[in-house]
This record gives C-alpha cells, structure tokens and sequence, in this order.
C-alpha cells in the first residue's frame, strides 16, 4: 500500500468513489424480523478503523437504531432498528460522509470487484507506458545538458508534456475522482495531496516548457503516478481474496431444504426460510444446511467438514445433527433447533467476517512509514514555498523550489520498500510450494510466536489405511466383499487393499452396525465389536470386526498415517521458537496417538470450532501470536481469526481462502515460510531506513533550489535500485538455508 491509500486519519480510499450521493431508495431492500426492520448496504470507499468507526457512528445516532455493523472487507453494512426510521435515512447519512450506497447485491459482489481490478490494471498499464516515453525523451535532455538548443529541448519537453496529459487525465482519475468527492463534502483524505502533487508538477512544467525553461518534470508526475496505482491494484486484489472467503460459505449454505407439513407433505424452501420447529427431511446424500435434532431413522452421518472426526458418526432418534454434516445411508427426519442464521454455519461466517475486520485494522509496515512520512514531506513543500517568498523570490520560482521538493521526495524507495521485498519473498515461496494470499501476510507470520495443528488432514493424510497386521487373504477377501457394498470410510480402505472383485450376496447395511451378507453360503457380518460379538476392549483404535458363521472375530485394523514430514517440520519451527500445539475435533485417543508419535503435549481433542476460536483467544489473551494451520470447515473460523494462518492445498475452498496462505502437500514447506517471513520484514525495515536516509539528504539539497530534474532522476533512480537489490539479497540469503 502505497501513500495514496492513506486519508489524513489513515483512512484509505477505494477506486471510483460516487461522484453523487447515491438517490435510490433503499426501503424495497428492508426485512422485518420479529419487531425489528433490518438492511442490508453495499458501502463503496471504506477500507480502514477510522472509515468503520465514522461510518458505524453515524448510522448508530440515527433514532432507533439498535445495532450498525460494517465489515471492511467486503463493504457490507448491516443495520438493525425499531420504530419508524426510513431506509433512506441510513444510506443518507453514510452519503453525507462521503461514501456511497447502494443495496446489497450478492450475486455481483465478486464481478465489482474484478471490474475494480481491471480498471486499476488499465490505468497502471498506461501509466507505466507513459513513463518509460518520458523517461526516454528525458535521458535524451540529461544527456544534452550544455549543448542541446533552446528550441530542441522544448520541443521534447513539449512532446513528454503531450504524453503526460492523457495519462494524468486518465490514469489519475482513482485520485482525482475520490479528492473531489470528498472536497465538495468539505472533508479531506490522503488523494488530496496526491492530486495537488500530480496537478501541480503537471502545471509547472507546462508553464516552464512555454518559456523556456530547462527542468520539467512530467516524468517524475507520471513515475509517481505507476507507483501509486501499483500499490492500489496490490490492495484491491486483496480485498477481493478476502471477500471469496464469506463468498464460499455463502454458497455452501445457501441450498434447499424439505420442509415437512402437518399433513406429511413436503416443501422445498431456501435455508433463510426455515424456522427453528420446522419438520425437516435429510435424504441420504444431502448436506444439513440448519441444525437440527433427529426425530426419526438412523444413519451414519459424516461430519468431518464441521469436527474434524475422521469416521462417520451412528445418528439416531434424540441426537442432533450440526450443519454441514452429510447424511451417508438413510433417510433422517427431525426438528430444526435454529434457523439458518443462527446455525453452525452461520457461526463460522460470523467467525470468518470477525476475522476479516481483525486483519483489516492491522497497520501495515508500510502504513506506519506513510503516516509519517507524507504529512511532513507536504508540510515541508508548503514551508519551503512561503519561505522562498518571504526571501524576495517571485511567485513562480517559489512554487518551482516547492513542486521540486514534492518531486525530488517522490517516494519511490518508500513505494518499493515493502512491495519488491513481497514480490521477491512471494516468488521465493512459490518455488518452494507455498502461495501467499495477503498483503500483510509475511509481516504478521514473521511476529507469529506460537503455531496450533488441526489433526485430521493438516497433521496426517486423513484417509483410513489398512495397517500391516497379521490377517489371512482368505479373511480380507470375505471382508472386501462386504465391504464393496458400502461408502463407509474404513470400507473404502479394506477394499481398495483388497483390489477389485466380487460383492457378497443380499448384502444388508445396519446404521452404526454394519454390513451382514451371504459368502460362500456362510452368513458374515462386518462392523463394530458390539455387532460382530468380539471384545473391543484391548483396542480402541479404528477397527472392523468380521465375524464368519460362528468362528471368533478377526480385527482388522486401520490407520490414520501421518504425514511424512511431520517430525522434521515440527522440529524446525521448535528451532525457530514456536510452540506447537494440537487442536482437533477428532477423537481424544486418536489425536493422543498423533501428539505421541510427534511429541507434542499440550493437544486438545473432541474441539468444536467455537473451541477452537476460544483456545486462540486465550492464546492471545497471554500475549502469544498465533500461528494457525488447519484445513477444514470447522477450522475456517480460527483460521480467519487466528494472527496468521495457512492451509494445505487440499483443504477446503472456504478454508482456503480464510488463510493467508497455501501450502503444497506435507508439512516441509511452514519453516521456509516463517524463515522467509521473518527475513522479509528485517529487509522491509532495513529499506525504510534506507528511504529515511536518503529523503534526509535529498530534502535539503530541494530546499536551497538545486534540485535538477537530472539530480532528482539520479537520486530516485539510485534509491529504487539499492532498495531492490537488498530485496535480491533476501532472496539469495533464503536459497542458502532452505
């Protein structure tokens, strides 16, 4: 992020803010709950604390009022409130501040944000055109200095004047856009000054190319111009990452649901539609989109995607069912205990935008250095031009030495301090299989101090797998053909052991029992100690029992394999000073096993993705950093929650991007990326030291009036040039110890 991103209060601004107030009525948008009307906004330009904070605070004072919630990430502005209050009221005063409004469309967020993107891209592919013209026809002046012709070096200024008007005109318009529409509100932000600066450099070089003069600096207009709008394209790209997040979810719930009537009649309705009471009907297949408790059947129900338990669950008459879980066998009938938007799902999306706007107010090294830095270049320029005209200077020379203060300042170090640092990082992660997803991510990973595993999927492979035990073939080949008739987890696995072949005869499946058959007319059963008449007791790891006539049980037993670099890559992030922890939904024997082969004590089991919110809070609330690595639905609210985060590869789409980061498969790839971490952010400093460094002499030699354009373009060059190969060094430094 660059200066422009920045309003006076740290407040940045978004492309193509409203030129208007927005005037459609939003009272057709308005939904009555109980006694309360709510509404939904789309609110275009908040992208900070101090935008969320003005805008929450308006729509609050308004009568009636009970609740105002922005999420930056997304602009979505939720209002609740009792009593007479006209829709059009709130989405007026969110105008009067500057912003715009307009009705919630779902369905092309994502497209707003992708046009958001093209624009910014066209507009920094112009700009970067124009610059590199300029700059040649700019070398061409430098070069000439002393004995280039009056007429010959206007003639160029003239043509690299012609090149930078449509570029400003066109390019700017994300700056210019946004100062007037807060100008005319009479407020300010950050693209005020930038506009002043770009107008003004623009202005003074025409005025010198029509008399003559020897330094213009459309150039230098246009550079600042590239940099800028490489920062806003960065931050865009971001944001829209970040909304796919909630976007995904929304799409996991927002299927359809049979209702079941009085009379026993069904009725497809959208999951917004059901109320808590409501007679549902799960169809094996089907995913539960609203919690509910079971009323009538029984079936084996899936719910790794909202637990993390690794084997299906036995659901029966009196048990409740979370949604998200998957109904494998047979129909279920029962009571919906919430509606839609108070279900487990709906707990995560709230988990997911929590932590949206957790990550959003994080200030950025870059942030830091710009709110420092430009109000005191500007103030600066401003001095400068009073004091050249207290001195006797005339107003045109005054405004010379003052532009070319603003000009010489040009924060390109500042603009590639963090950005070549994050572009030369991220490439280095790409080549070793990791793919970052956030700006900031590298510099809250590197402050990171403490990293938490999910079990299933993150920490091992997540398929059952038939373990190396003493089973005759004959016993395995019986096994297989039951098992070939079910979608049972630990069936897969005995069969794809077994390889293809034939199906036992009447083959009948028993929820939270198992399988009965006919095999070479010998009646078998495959499926738990109680249905097989075995004795469990001297295991409880995942297991089936067969059981052929009346011979005595044979286990066969599975395994849940690690992942392979697990050990070693646990063992490097000790090294690196992180403490590792384990919290899963799994099973507690299960996740005691994983945490003893990996040797790692504190691990928490049979967690529910509140649990797991609740373990970071209390991590954090010691004043650790958490590091959060997990791959499922119920870790996709730590994972937004957590300081940092990543997921594998193979993880969820929500849980992906929830993260900051994807891992290829296994575990090697978290060291380089905290090692890379870390280093980024030493080199991000160290160049903002240097940007410091160099405005500090480049100031003074601007102020006293002999800041040449040749000066200026061999200072910027000269610091955009150290900054990158201290970039390079990064990268070189981390090939060595990867």
């Amino acid at each position: 992020m660059t200066s422009a991103d920045l309003d006076i209060k740290g407040c940045p601004s978004r492309l193509a803010p409203p030129d208007a107030p927005n005037t459609s009525d939003p009272a057709p948008f308005v939904r009555k709950v109980g006694q309360q009307s709510r509404l939904t906004l789309s609110v275009r330009g908040a992208k900070c604390g101090a935008c969320l904070s003005r805008i929450e605070g308006a729509v609050a004072a308004l009568p009636g009022v009970a609740s105002a919630r922005l999420n930056l990430s997304n602009g979505r502005l939720d209002v609740s409130w009792t009593g007479d209050l006209a829709a059009r009221r709130i989405s007026a005063a969110v105008n009067d501040l500057g912003y715009g409004t307009s009705p919630l469309d779902t369905g092309s967020g994502d497209q707003a944000h992708k046009k958001e993107e093209q624009s910014l891209l066209l507009a920094m592919g112009v700009a970067g055109f124009a610059t590199a013209n300029i700059m040649l026809l700019s070398v061409s002046v430098w070069g000439g200095a002393g004995e280039m012709g009056e007429a010959t070096r206007q003639g160029l200024h003239a043509v690299s004047g012609l090149i930078a008007l449509p570029t400003l005109l066109f390019s700017g318009q994300p700056f210019f856009k946004s100062a007037w529409n807060v100008l005319k509100r009479r407020r300010t932000n950050m693209d005020v000054p930038i506009s002043l600066a770009l107008i003004l450099a623009f202005s003074v070089s025409v005025a010198e190319t029509i008399r003559g003069g020897e330094h213009a600096y459309f150039d230098a207009a246009c550079m600042l111009l590239f940099f800028l709008l490489i920062g806003r394209f960065l931050d865009a790209r971001v944001r829209r990452q970040a909304y796919s997040a909630a976007r995904g979810l929304a799409a996991l719930s927002s299927r359809t649901v049979t209702r079941l009537a009085v009379d026993g009649t069904s009725q497809s309705l959208r999951a917004e539609d059901i109320r808590r009471g409501d007679r549902i009907l799960l169809a094996p297949g089907e995913r539960a989109v609203v919690d509910m408790k079971i009323e009538s059947g029984e079936s084996e129900v899936d719910e790794s995607l909202v637990t993390g338990e690794s084997l299906p669950r036995f659901s029966a008459p009196g048990m409740s069912l979370m949604a998200g879980a998957i109904n494998l066998s047979h129909p279920l009938i029962g009571r919906a205990t919430a509606a839609s938007a108070d279900s487990l799902l709906a707990d995560i999306a709230r988990m997911l935008e929590a932590g949206e706007q957790k990550r959003s107010t994080y200030r950025r090294i870059a942030d830091k250095a710009v709110s420092l830095y430009v109000p005191v270049v500007h103030s600066v320029a401003l001095l400068t031009f009073l004091g050249w005209l207290l001195a006797g200077r005339d107003m045109r020379e005054a405004i010379l030495i003052a532009v070319s203060t603003l000009i010489i300042t040009c924060p390109c170090a500042l603009a590639l301090a963090a950005p070549v640092v994050q572009v030369v990082a991220a490439g280095r992660l790409f080549r070793g299989g990791v793919y970052l997803k956030s700006g900031d991510a590298l510099e809250r990973i590197a402050a990171c101090d403490h990293v938490i595993f999910d079990k299933t999927g993150t920490l091992t492979l997540g398929t059952p797998r038939l373990t190396a035990q003493q089973l005759q073939p004959a016993d395995l080949a019986v096994a297989a053909q039951l098992g070939r008739a079910s979608r049972h987890p630990l069936s897969r696995a005995l069969t794809a052991a077994a390889g293809p072949g034939p199906v036992a005869l009447g083959v009948k499946e028993f929820p939270g029992l198992g399988l009965e058959g006919e095999v070479d007319g010998v009646t078998c059963r495959l499926g738990s100690a109680v249905w097989t008449g075995a004795d469990a007791a001297a295991h409880t790891g995942a297991s089936l029992f067969l059981a052929r006539g009346s011979d005595t049980p044979v286990e066969i037993r599975f395994e849940d394999d690690i992942q392979p670099e697990a050990a070693a890559a646990i063992t490097q992030l000790r090294r690196l000073g992180l403490g590792v922890e384990i919290v899963s939904g799994d099973r507690p024997e299960a996740v005691a096993d994983v945490a003893g082969k990996l040797g790692i004590e504190t691990w928490m089991a049979a967690a529910s993705p509140q649990d797991k919110v609740r373990r970071l809070t209390d991590l954090e609330a010691s004043g650790k950093r958490v590091l959060m690595i997990g791959d499922g639905l119920n870790d996709a609210g730590a994972l937004a929650l957590a300081h940092a985060s990543a997921a594998p590869g193979g993880a969820l789409d929500v849980s992906q991007s929830a993260a900051d980061a994807v891992y290829a498969s296994g575990l090697a790839p978290l060291p380089l990326l905290v090692r890379t971490a870390r280093r980024a952010r030493a080199a991000m400093l160290q160049n903002f030291a240097f940007a410091a460094a160099y405005n500090f002499v480049a100031v003074p030699i601007a102020i006293i009036g002999y800041a040449t354009p040749l000066v200026a373009a061999i200072a910027m060059s000269g610091s955009s040039l150290i900054v990158c190969l201290n970039a390079i060094r990064l990268n070189l430094n981390t090939e060595k110890t990867a």
